[in-house]
């Protein structure tokens, strides 16, 4: 009987150390979901933003630091536009060079 009493209580002593275990971990679950949800919309009203849409609610500081976000991206992607471009020049001089020299030489 003794034994009975002893397995008995060391499966509650375990069971309320799980259900405390799961109720934390239920908490932590909880907290890391509403901290994802307030990045998730956070991400959301940036994008409407960037798109020009939702700027009735934008004071004109963070206006200017949006338009200032949109002038150094426009010109990270002019600068790699300008970049592909050349290349594909390059490319395409040393594509048609060996084909223009035979002309050269004939005239």
């Amino acid at each position: 009987m003794e034994k009975i009493l002893e397995r008995y209580e060391r499966y509650s002593y375990e069971e309320r150390q799980l259900a405390t275990t799961d109720f934390d971990s239920q908490g932590n679950w909880t907290l890391e979901y509403n901290r994802l949800k307030a990045k998730v919309e956070l991400l959301q009203r940036n994008h409407r933003n960037y798109l020009g849409e939702d700027l009735d609610c934008m004071s004109l500081k963070d206006l200017q630091n949006l338009e200032q976000q949109i002038d150094t991206a426009l010109k990270h992607i002019r600068a790699r536009k300008n970049h592909l471009m050349s290349q594909s020049i390059s490319e395409l001089q040393r594509k048609t060079l060996p084909s223009l020299k035979p002309n050269f030489n004939e005239s």
